[in-house]
């Protein structure tokens, strides 16, 4: 039985087992581990809705170049438990190492034999075989024990030095087996390092958010838990007091939504955090929200449907959803980032959208960009740079008075003179309930005209191409890594890539881009290719071809690579 390897400078690492059986500590231990050793690294991850059984994953890229793609390569796989070799047999080739303890795995499956169990039980239990596991990898991979000893103080620091101390020696054996499996059995990993990633930081979709937020003037957030946005709402949470940001967890999305209104309407900067379902619930304060003019800011963290679907998975299906929810006419912005460094952005820039122009902008993510991290460079620093729009108010103040652009000064109660008078109700400039004819004719048109301003603030897409291309691949959110490293492997040639991280409005260059193309294919994870019909619908122009994807999974670079 030959378990000789060689992997060259990108190894896609799986690790699998049920829900508790600490394949999340593993992951958070390894990635910190590898980066600290100056390799670039890509996580991400794929669980069931449930706390005890089934079987999650969580895949571990690690490579000489920065990455930051889901691949369906499996190079080297370490199953918890004997379910674990089942759920990800359709990834397995004969290529794959898979290193496991066979007593546990039951299995008869060409495997490195790795008794993980056994070893733990000499220092202290079962306990320690996750660190054992995590030992066996930075052995393959060349780590050396010092900076094995350096993530372990990182992770357990607060914990017994009888703790810290048991983990060591339990990462120290598993190192020294990997060491002897990789000399007895010629398997070689040749990565090169990278000093400068050692510096760097390592965030999640989550923390990118949340921080943006920060950054954009957040102060209140209030929102009921829901998968996959929670981890936005439980950052915050954690790190509130010293960012200055208030966080209640409300009793359902109707109240959140309301909070939210209520904090604009007192000055504050706000913003809720929920996914399709929770928003269904946040219909109706959307559309105060349109009614009163107020700001705010949404994040919709989408995952699969309809009603509660795959609530651990991912999809792009509720573009649409964001783009007419509400009942009534008035505008909106929609954002889609598709990297760290654009959640960053996007969300910061949400508030001085909503704050400019009054109205609800969303932040659209989903569990894949969300729940991914990879290290970056760190974010550009925004202190200082938040813009208010809120105006001292006179006596003669009129809440929606009549304006060229239709934007009206925006005050708040007990700054200035003025009365702040608002109803959900139409009404006059006062803000006044009215049934006038004409002057219900006049708000509308006066809401409206800010949906013409907007174009002028819209983020345009980025291409990444060179003139001349014949084929052009249309992507927005979280499809963008994936797309990028699918066309870097084909060779780019003669395809063009042009990527949205603000899909409503769009930009005016939308058109020219698909003039210039002989084809234009549309990528996206939902099943009726959502963006392509936005984009005919705003330009008049369609899509040749649409790649689609909605199995509750997101775009694989060989998935694209074969599609494209």
């Amino acid at each position: 039985m030959s378990f000789e390897r060689t992997f060259r400078d990108d190894i896609s690492i799986v690790l699998a087992g049920e829900a508790g059986q600490g394949v999340q500590t593993i992951e958070q231990i390894l990635t910190r581990l590898f980066k600290q050793a100056g390799l670039n690294v890509f996580g991400t991850k794929e669980y069931m809705s449930r706390v005890r059984g089934g079987t999650n994953s969580t895949e571990i890229r690690v490579a000489s170049f920065p990455i930051a793609a889901f691949v369906n390569r499996v190079d080297i796989f370490v199953p918890l438990d004997a379910k674990a070799m089942d759920h990800l047999k359709p990834r397995l080739t004969d290529k794959t190492l898979t290193v496991g303890d066979r007593e546990n795995l039951k299995t008869e499956k060409e495997i490195l034999n790795a008794p993980f169990s056994k070893m733990a039980a000499g220092i202290g239990g079962e306990l320690f075989s996750n660190m054992i596991a995590a030992g066996f990898l930075a052995g393959i991979l060349h780590i050396e024990l010092a900076i094995v000893y350096e993530v372990i103080q990182y992770f357990f620091g607060k914990k017994s030095a009888d703790i810290i101390e048991k983990n060591c020696t339990a990462a120290k054996q598993g190192l020294e087996f990997g060491r002897e499996a990789c000399a007895k059995h010629r398997i070689h990993c040749e990565l090169k390092r990278d000093p400068e990633v050692v510096g760097q930081i390592m965030i999640s979709g989550h923390e990118a958010v949340a921080l943006g937020a920060a950054a954009g003037g957040c102060n209140f957030i209030a929102s009921y838990p829901m998968s996959p946005s929670t981890g936005v709402l439980t950052f915050l949470a954690q790190h509130g007091a010293e960012l200055g940001i208030l966080v209640e967890q409300a009793e359902d999305e109707i109240a959140a939504m309301n909070m939210g209104l209520g904090s604009w309407y007192a000055g504050g900067r706000a913003m809720v955090t929920t996914s399709g379902g929770g928003f269904a619930l946040m219909g109706e304060g959307l559309s105060l929200a349109g009614a009163i003019e107020s700001p705010m800011v949404i994040h919709l963290a989408q995952r699969p449907g309809p009603a509660t679907g795959l609530p651990t998975r991912t999809e792009q299906g509720d573009l649409e959803l964001a783009l007419y929810a509400g009942h009534g006419e008035f505008p909106r912005v929609l954002l889609a980032p598709g990297t760290v460094q654009d959640a960053f952005l996007c969300a910061s820039r949400a508030f001085y959208l909503a704050d400019k122009y009054q109205i609800p902008v969303f932040i659209l993510t989903d569990q894949y960009v969300l729940d991914s991290f990879y290290n970056a460079e760190e974010f550009p620093s925004v202190s200082g740079e938040v813009t208010y729009f809120v105006v001292q108010t006179g006596s003669d103040y009129k809440r929606y008075r009549f304006t060229e652009n239709g934007i009206s000064p925006r005050g708040i109660p007990g700054f200035g003179e003025g009365i702040v008078c608002i109803d959900s109700d139409e009404h006059d400039e006062g803000g006044y309930i009215t049934e006038d004819s004409d002057v219900r004719t006049a708000m509308v048109n006066k809401r409206l005209k800010k949906q013409n301003l907007l174009p002028e603030d819209a983020m345009a897409p980025e291409f990444f191409g060179k003139e001349g291309y014949k084929k052009l691949v249309l992507g927005w959110g979280s499809t963008f890594h994936a797309i990028r490293e699918a066309l870097r492997r084909k060779g780019e040639g003669d395809t063009a890539f042009l990527y949205f991280k603000q899909v409503y409005p769009l930009s005016g260059k939308v058109a020219e881009y698909m003039r210039q193309a002989k084809e234009v294919v549309c990528a996206e994870n939902n099943a009726t290719g959502q963006f392509a019909k936005l984009i005919r619908r705003e330009t008049g122009l369609s899509v040749d071809r649409k790649v689609l994807k909605y199995d509750g999974l997101p775009f694989s670079v060989e998935d694209l690579v074969a599609k494209l």
